[in-house]
């Protein structure tokens, strides 16, 4: 095996990411070296590297890539007590945490940790950056290194393809979960034709929704939604036009028990407030989205009504296998989804992909 590996790196923000020759790191105790087969790119990748965001970058230059799958090349020390293997295919956790501050102890979720990270993406505060000296490779290399309790083992019916995009599949089930969506309920999607939304489609159909409502702008989209299950799933589009009576008789008119609200940071608060309004008594809205605007909250109608808003941030591994799981049970396709490859040397070329507003069936993998 080579010492070296290609990686496209990024040298300073807002510019081009560089192909690189750069050592093949030998993974330590507790960690596993990863040949990398696809790594996926969101849109939101294109707002990290231009380096305003507010959140702690890694160190640069930087190996970038938040969702990776791709094969088991080595295991560290303790990594094979673990019940993995090499040669095993799987898709890459980025979600970091240290294992010892206040919130790893009492079991919160890994980005809680005072050192929470995405590794290959960006910290969440300015303890990050140890995590992520740490972990510097991303999945935009042909071999990255991480915590070999990140890994999910991925079926045969699983693609690396399809793992490429196990992070935002497994923020919309983790929400799903989250809001408690039950077996016969009724669910509504604020932003149903983004690349969230659909995955709380599939999902929510696997899981036995009755109803499922998603809410978005592009009728095309919409449709090509609906069509995945007639009957079960009705479409509201956006036009202007307050959509809670809408939504309210979509439901069987008591409102959606459960709302996902997955719009984009661009999207203001109106829709979201129209959908709360048209919420049934003791429903939940669970926010995974990036609304950036305030949104008005009466205290009074949440209280006398039982009404819950809460955020769900990314999914744990064990969400991970559970994915994997419905998939190799043949409840969830993850194979709908039409699968745009680069080759790394065109890992700009995806990135711009990515800003096109191509619709949340189009997967964009560069493949090292």
């Amino acid at each position: 095996m080579s010492t070296t590996m290609r990686a496209a790196r990024l040298h300073e923000p807002d510019t081009p990411f560089r192909i690189d020759d750069i050592p093949i790191p030998d993974p330590g105790p507790g960690d596993a070296l990863i040949a990398v087969e696809a790594c996926g790119i969101v849109p939101n990748m294109r707002n990290i590297v231009r380096g305003g965001h507010w959140r702690t970058l890694p160190k640069l230059p930087a190996v970038m890539g938040l969702d990776t799958a791709g094969v088991i090349a080595k295991l560290g020390a303790g990594a094979a007590g673990l019940g993995l293997t090499e040669g095993d295919r799987v898709y890459v956790n980025p979600a970091l945490s240290c294992g010892v501050c206040d919130y790893c102890r009492q079991g919160a979720a890994p980005l809680n940790c005072e050192q929470g990270a995405l590794q290959g993406y960006f910290g969440f505060r300015p303890a990050s950056a140890a995590l992520l000296a740490q972990y510097p490779y991303g999945g935009f290399a042909e071999y990255t290194m991480a915590p070999a309790r990140n890994l999910v083992t991925l079926p045969a019916a699983v693609s690396f393809e399809a793992g490429a995009r196990f992070g935002y599949l497994g923020t919309a089930f983790a929400a799903l979960k989250a809001g408690g969506l039950r077996a016969g309920s009724t669910l509504a999607i604020i932003g149903g034709t983004g690349t969230l939304g659909v995955n709380a489609v599939l999902f929510a159909l696997a899981m036995g929704a009755a109803r499922i409502i998603p809410i978005a702008r592009n009728a095309e989209r919409l449709a090509r939604i609906e069509a995945l299950a007639p009957g079960r799933i009705t479409p509201i589009i956006i036009d202007g036009e307050d959509i809670a009576p809408r939504l309210r008789r979509a439901a069987g008119g008591i409102g959606p028990g459960l709302v996902l609200d997955c719009l984009a940071a661009c999207a203001g608060p109106e829709t979201t407030a129209q959908a709360i309004d048209a919420m049934m008594r003791g429903g939940t809205l669970v926010n995974i989205g990036a609304l950036n605007q305030p949104l008005e909250i009466h205290p009074m109608r949440f209280m006398s009504t039982a009404l819950n808003y809460r955020g769900s941030n990314w999914f744990s591994v064990a969400e991970g296998q559970e994915m994997g799981l419905l998939a190799d049970a043949g409840l969830v396709d993850f194979e709908i989804f039409e699968h745009r490859m680069f080759p790394l040397e065109d890992v700009n070329d995806a990135l711009a992909a990515s800003g096109e507003n191509p619709g949340g069936f189009v997967n964009i993998v560069v493949k090292p």
